[in-house]
């Protein structure tokens, strides 16, 4: 079986260094809104701003690190990255116990936390490209994508008990040691033949200049097989977020769904992130990357316009979980897909600058979306915000290659 195929103990480590801090990630999940609203008496608006503003200038944040770590060793890199974030989110605990604890430092944090996250994740793809052999990055993948859709089944539901229990802050200190931890592991590494040759950086190139800050864009946009994808994954990724506060709003407001009941609608559909991560390499052994990629990217821009028709009680959560459910599945089965098609198809020695471009992209139109969501939301009811959101998915399967763009020995894998 292609699940249980082994990758070795260095892939063997990195699994686990990604499982203890996505854990820890989504167990300290909404953290620090529910600091800002419970601890500082945090407005609405000051909410917004923490989760959209924070993203957004994390993300600026990062566009010059790409570039940065493209010509550095990725492991370091990455351990770096983890205890950066660590030490960042233990000056949280920290100042509440000095009674120093504001709302600036709050933003400032989730700024920090943010463009490591971008930089940690570009230099773990590049890590990943150069630990494993290109017939197992689906594999990889694959594995990495039903740990975080089992992750974010538990952990928010855990977290959430934890919060109640001993509030917020634990959850936060939670989430630092897993980066530790992660660290931890990825230390681990080297003790197994981990070391990486250091890239080669030509010699008149210093320092960084403008033209390798935009290097991931420019390279992006000048490949036929990436560009449509980029475009497609950015704007679905907008888009299926942008829902979620409307969403939000609307079933704890009007329809009147306990909280708990809001938090099973959406842990009960991992369950289809973790089968359609499984099915993945199954499905492209079958059928073919490029049309398992179509398919399912296809499929998955069909299900968020049902969320616009939920009513009250059970037939409505039941709605919602149905939906979501089969939203989750498909993204399952795409994500690991796109993400080994993306990797095949950009050479080693810019995979970190494109891999950073590309998340920093989501995540700025993650952002705006949100933002602007919220204000159509605000003039036109969240239900009219959520159906325009799904319609416009609905027109986002037309940015996917359509055309085999293959690179030898990618289009499938072995299942087994």
């Amino acid at each position: 079986m292609a699940g249980r195929r082994s990758l070795g103990r260095r892939f063997g480590w990195l699994w686990a260094a990604y499982a203890v801090s996505t854990f820890g990630t989504r167990l300290a999940f909404d953290a620090f809104a529910m600091i800002a609203i419970l601890t500082l008496d945090a407005g609405a608006a000051q909410v917004a701003v923490l989760a959209s503003a924070g993203l957004a200038v994390g993300a600026a944040a990062a566009i010059p690190l790409g570039p940065w770590v493209e010509f550095r060793r990725k492991r370091p890199v990455m351990v770096a990255m983890d205890l950066v974030r660590c030490a960042a989110l233990l000056s949280v605990p920290a100042a509440f116990a000095l009674g120093l604890l504001g709302f600036a430092q709050l933003l400032v944090v989730s700024v920090v936390v943010a463009a490591a996250d971008i930089t940690f994740g570009a230099a773990s793809g590049a890590y990943l490209k150069s630990l494993v052999r290109p017939e197992d990055l689906l594999v990889a993948n694959g594995r990495f994508e039903s740990t975080t859709w089992t992750a974010t089944m538990l952990g928010p539901p855990l977290g959430g008990a934890a919060v109640g229990l001993f509030g917020p802050l634990l959850t936060v200190v939670a989430d630092a040691v897993s980066y530790l931890l992660s660290a931890v592991g990825l230390r681990a590494i080297g003790g197994l033949g981990g070391e990486e040759p250091r890239p080669v950086r030509p010699a008149e190139a210093e320092r960084i200049r403008t033209g390798e800050v935009l290097e991931g864009w420019r390279f992006i946009l000048g490949s036929a097989a990436l560009r449509p994808l980029f475009l497609n994954t950015v704007l679905v990724s907008g888009l299926i977020m942008a829902v979620s506060p409307p969403l939000a709003v609307l079933m704890l407001g009007p329809l009147g769904f306990a909280p708990w009941q809001y938090g099973l609608a959406f842990a009960l559909p991992c369950l289809g992130g973790l089968v359609g991560a499984r099915l993945s390499p199954r499905l492209v052994a079958r059928y073919g990357q490029r049309a398992v990629m179509l398919v399912a990217g296809t499929l998955r821009a069909c299900w968020s316009l049902g969320l616009a028709f939920v009513g009250p009680g059970t037939a409505g959560l039941v709605l919602v979980v149905a939906v979501e459910f089969g939203l989750i599945t498909c993204m399952g089965v795409f994500n690991p897909v796109y993400a080994t098609y993306r990797l095949a198809r950009t050479p080693a020695d810019r995979v970190a600058r494109t891999l950073s471009a590309w998340s920093v992209s989501s995540k700025a139109t993650v952002a705006a979306m949100t933002a602007l969501w919220g204000l159509l939301a605000g003039l036109t009811g969240p239900r009219t915000a959520i159906a325009v959101a799904g319609l416009l998915l609905l027109v986002t399967p037309l940015l996917l290659p359509r055309s085999d763009r293959s690179a030898p020995g990618t289009a499938r894998v072995p299942a087994g």
